[in-house]
């Protein structure tokens, strides 16, 4: 049986198996613990502006400030932009990004795959899409 893996687009939050939010040791232990093996990873779109401590993310390679990819690889978190610039962001937890999840996924064999699919490999380099809530 073939492994693949999941894109999930932006959504309602999904509610977490029950664990004390306020327990370090607990959030630890989930952020820490293996996934599904050793290469997977899931990754979730964020068409929003992304704003970490009280701070907008801006992609250092173009200046986009928001439409994000966000990838969850060994339990670190990445930003990708639609410029293909990705650059690993220690201020999102897994259990931050493990938040966003939610809704149907749309599963890819490879995170490659998966990053020219969803337009994140440089050919909407500069594009804005409209924000879902945008009217036409």
């Amino acid at each position: 049986m073939e492994k693949t893996h999941a894109l999930r687009p932006f959504g309602h939050q999904q509610r977490p198996s029950p664990s004390p939010a306020d327990d370090p040791l607990l959030r630890l232990q989930q952020e820490t613990r293996e996934l599904d093996g050793p290469g997977h990873w899931r990754a979730v779109h964020h068409p929003y502006e992304l704003t970490i401590t009280g701070i907008t993310v801006i992609c250092p390679a173009c200046g986009a400030r928001r439409d994000w990819l966000l990838v969850c690889f060994r339990g670190e978190v990445s930003i990708r932009c639609r410029c293909s610039h990705q650059w690993v962001e220690r201020e999102i937890t897994r259990a931050d990004f493990d938040a966003m999840l939610a809704g149907p996924a749309t599963a890819y064999p490879t995170l490659p795959a998966a990053i020219r699919a969803s337009g994140y490999d440089g050919t909407l380099a500069g594009a804005y899409l409209p924000e879902p809530d945008a009217e036409q």
